[in-house]
């Protein structure tokens, strides 16, 4: 039987009531990080829309976009471990202000190009390596530093507060934003907009305060550590089982929504950059009505088994976009898969926080990275081919109703909803008071 990890943070006496949700940003280092991290995600929810517009007016084709998803995923997948393992040797606030840097370098060059109009299709294939390698430095750190900055009672209301902000600067202003700039202004504004969202992240991270390390120690080889943190996966099986689960699903379905949803709205909706900036948004909005209800009222009592029904109604949203023809249907669809896939992110880094050891949670971290989208590569690379060959809509049906059923057989492995039934006890006071 599996053993519940060490209770290195485990939640105190509810706080008081009010809006429990905006309680983590009285906290100076969370703000700042708060605000950097969610206006770099603004910006990121820009260049979603615009590197998709961006590739297909170059080439009007679902393969250059899956090129370019491909070149973009790969050396996320090559250097998350990498990342994970420097996240929990060095400070993991210099890893996101260096990641920053490395993507506001690479997109900043897309709005170079794109504003001399000399930007071509391999251009972007080139700096989207740049970009993939930031964020692999970026996500391990930003996953592990919220307990670093949070107290344990407030985890559950910064994590979804962190799933307030994400959606709505990703998913919902970010794509509205890029839309009505692309329409207004073009690509290369759109891509510079992005890049100083990163410069404004830079300054808001570097106010904070360093992070507290351990002395200095000798420790194990690189190797070892990595290991260790593949064991604690192994030994935990709601922790392996689920990144199995998404590994599978993100294979069936990832590729065929953002190569092919862009495709269909350009081509079949009838719509132009704004629609599909518009069908991001809503997603994003039903990702934030999830967020505020789970930071005011926590998480259910089988909050794994929602986990995986929320992301099971996410992942099937994509069948949906394939069967209508119509922006605003999309939207509708689009809104319902955004409740669903907040639900089930506030639920899964809260149990990565409760439930991993903070030594280890940079490694886990990386590997929940690396092990989800390990095979997004595969899911690029195919999607395009796949979509010419027999059909956009029928590829993004078949992929949806594929991956759902994938996804949710996972919830019949003995073990996968043991947290459900993990009670914590209370910390004991500091001495002394």
């Amino acid at each position: 039987m599996e053993g519940l990890p060490p209770p290195e943070r485990l939640d105190p006496a509810p706080p008081p009531a009010g809006l429990r949700i905006l309680q983590p940003l009285r906290i100076r280092d969370f703000a700042l990080l708060f605000a950097g991290t969610g206006t770099s995600l603004l910006g990121d929810g820009v260049y979603t829309v615009t590197i998709a517009w961006q590739v297909y007016e170059l080439s009007n084709a679902p393969t250059a976009l899956s090129v370019v998803g491909l070149a973009w995923t790969l050396p996320m997948v090559l250097f998350l471990l990498v990342g994970g393992v420097l996240g929990d040797r060095i400070d993991r606030r210099r890893l996101l202000i260096v990641s920053d840097l490395i993507r506001a370098t690479a997109v900043g060059t897309m709005a170079t190009l794109a504003l001399t109009g000399a930007i071509e299709l391999w251009h972007l294939i080139a700096l989207v390596v740049l970009y993939g390698t930031g964020q692999a430095l970026f996500a391990p750190s930003f996953q592990a530093i919220l307990p670093e900055v949070v107290p344990p009672g407030s985890l559950v209301q910064a994590n979804s507060l962190q799933q307030l902000s994400d959606p709505l600067a990703y998913r919902l202003a970010g794509p509205a934003l890029g839309g009505v700039v692309i329409g207004a202004l073009g690509t290369g504004e759109a891509f510079l907009i992005d890049t100083l969202t990163y410069v404004v992240s830079i300054a808001c991270v570097a106010a904070m305060r360093p992070l507290p390390r351990a002395a200095p120690e000798e420790r194990p080889s690189v190797r070892s550590e990595v290991r260790e943190g593949l064991e604690f996966v192994r030994s935990q099986t709601w922790l392996w089982a689920t990144l199995a689960a998404a590994a599978v699903t993100l294979l069936l379905w990832i590729g065929p929504l953002e190569v092919l949803l862009p495709y269909v709205v350009k081509n079949e909706y009838g719509g132009g950059a704004e629609g599909l900036g518009l069908i991001f948004a809503a997603i994003g909005a039903g990702a934030i009505g999830s967020a505020l209800v789970v930071g005011q009222r926590g998480l259910a009592r089988r909050h794994v088994l929602w986990m995986y029904l929320g992301w099971g109604a996410s992942t099937l949203a994509l069948a949906g976009y394939g069967i209508v023809s119509e922006v605003w249907a999309a939207m509708v669809i689009g809104f319902a898969a955004g409740i669903g896939e907040g639900l089930g992110n506030i639920t899964w880094v809260t149990l990565m926080h409760r439930h991993v050891p903070g030594r280890l949670l940079g490694r886990v971290s990386s590997l929940d990275w690396m092990v989800s989208i390990g095979l997004v590569p595969v899911s690029f690379a195919l999607a395009g081919p796949i979509g010419e060959w027999i059909g956009v809509e029928a590829t993004m049906i078949g992929a949806s109703c594929l991956a759902t059923a994938a996804f949710l057989a996972f919830l019949a492995i003995p073990g996968v909803r043991a947290p459900e039934r993990w009670r914590a006890e209370p910390e004991p006071a500091p001495a002394g008071l």
